[in-house]
């Protein structure tokens, strides 16, 4: 039986949990709500959970006017199951044998590791690196190995996973049956490792989901690489541009009238984020249960 405080601890509890969802559902829920408002209701009335007129003129706008969502979509996609993917390989080999204590050399690699996390190389001298020396401009892999692919706090939170979580009997074990080192990591260690691997995943998956600042910055001639957050971006671009100078370029004002130029924002937020909102129930038990138990310290 559960004591008074108990209950009365269990009920606030609930009370907090909920007041904290609605603050993280309901303003999503306001910015699909006037996604789909008409946009001169609106400029008139301002945000709204039951709007006075409905459209769906700002999707039409997105998918018909010669912007080639879909394709970007396509990009999207690709990029993000190829840097997921390469993620988790990079991540789980180097954190598999930064969690051996008896490896050469141990120490250093931890620290050059940490070390990433403190510092890195700036804005500009990476530019020139991939752009100058490795030639990736106006690639596609300039949207993939800017990234690197892993970083150093995803790096050590698997690193604790292992330490924490594989216990050491079941690796000496398979040692002593005669399994190799990489027979244990793949046969042993990574199949008891599905929470951290899909914590890793959806921490991966959803920096080159989000990511536009490659895009921006490498992709200067190949707008068809374009991934859906730089074309929803550049179309953003296009919209503000044609608001600051209608006065002064000829029709940019019947151009501009056609524009859902407020709802766009919304739709445009909408279709960047809505994947990510799709998949993440799907793995939502593995993550948390990664992130907990890689958190402790190993």
């Amino acid at each position: 039986m559960r004591t008074r405080d108990e209950r009365n601890f269990q009920i606030f509890a609930h009370v907090i949990m909920i007041i904290l969802s609605l603050l993280a559902v309901v303003p999503f829920a306001l910015l699909v709500i006037s996604s789909f408002t008409d946009n001169d209701t609106l400029v008139a009335n301002g945000y709204s959970f039951t709007p006075e007129k409905w459209s769906t003129y700002a999707y039409e706008y997105i998918f018909k006017t010669g912007n080639s969502v879909m394709h970007a979509y396509g990009i999207s996609i690709v990029l993000t199951i190829v840097g997921t993917l390469a993620a988790l390989v990079l991540t789980t080999l180097l954190a598999y044998a930064l969690s051996k204590p008896d490896l050469p050399g141990r120490s250093i690699m931890l620290f050059l590791v940490f070390f990433t996390l403190l510092f890195n190389g700036g804005l500009v001298p990476t530019y020139m690196v991939y752009s100058n020396m490795l030639k990736m401009k106006n690639t596609f892999w300039a949207l993939l190995v800017p990234g690197l692919m892993m970083n150093g706090f995803n790096v050590m939170l698997m690193k604790s996973y292992f330490c924490s979580s594989i216990p050491g009997e079941i690796l000496d074990a398979a040692y002593i049956d005669g399994a190799s080192e990489f027979q244990t990591f793949s046969k042993i260690a990574l199949p008891l490792s599905k929470p951290i691997v899909a914590t890793i995943g959806l921490f991966s998956g959803i920096a080159y989901w989000n990511d536009w600042m490659n895009g921006y910055i490498y992709l200067t001639k190949r707008t068809d690489l374009y991934s859906v957050q730089n074309l929803l971006n550049r179309m953003m671009q296009n919209i503000q541009y044609l608001s600051q100078n209608s006065a002064h370029i000829q029709d940019a004002g019947v151009g501009l009238a056609s524009i859902p130029s407020v709802s766009v924002r919304m739709a445009m937020a909408t279709v960047g984020v809505l994947p990510i909102l799709v998949s993440y129930p799907f793995i939502q038990g593995n993550f948390v249960k990664g992130i907990t138990l890689g958190g402790v310290k190993g």
